[in-house]
């Protein structure tokens, strides 16, 4: 069984930044994304990144445009652990965060999971408030 768990989340002010961490443990994918959820709205993805080979140069990352230069995305294979770095964050921002896996053939089906919410595998969620 598949295990995931976020953390990292906190409340901070507009401007302010935080790091999102997902452990897989054992479980090693090839397409990871993150998510998020604000009351009483849809959960929408926000960014993914898929591992075309062990070499890090080969990670294909894709964003959401509301979050394209603020947000980056990365993993560290040796650990099985995304980050999500959040910079410059706005109250838009708040939510719950899920961290997400799953194995895909192709970064075009790695993003499309992103976009339908069709991962197989998340974590439980981290909260994250920003104030204005």
């Amino acid at each position: 069984q598949v295990h995931l768990v976020e953390s990292g989340g906190g409340s901070v002010q507009a401007g302010g930044s935080l790091r999102l961490s997902c452990a897989t443990g054992n479980y090693s994918s090839n397409c990871m994304g993150w998510f998020r959820q604000a009351p009483g709205k849809e959960r929408e993805g926000v960014a993914s990144i898929y591992a075309e080979s062990i070499y890090e140069t080969d990670y294909r990352l894709y964003y959401i445009n509301s979050v394209k230069g603020r947000f980056t995305i990365s993993q560290d294979k040796a650990t099985n652990t995304m980050y999500l770095q959040m910079n410059a964050l706005k109250p838009e921002d708040s939510g719950m965060y899920y961290c997400a896996a799953q194995g895909a053939a192709h970064e075009v089906l790695c993003r499309r999971s992103l976009d339908t919410l069709a991962f197989a595998n998340w974590g439980q969620g981290t909260q994250v408030i920003v104030s204005s």
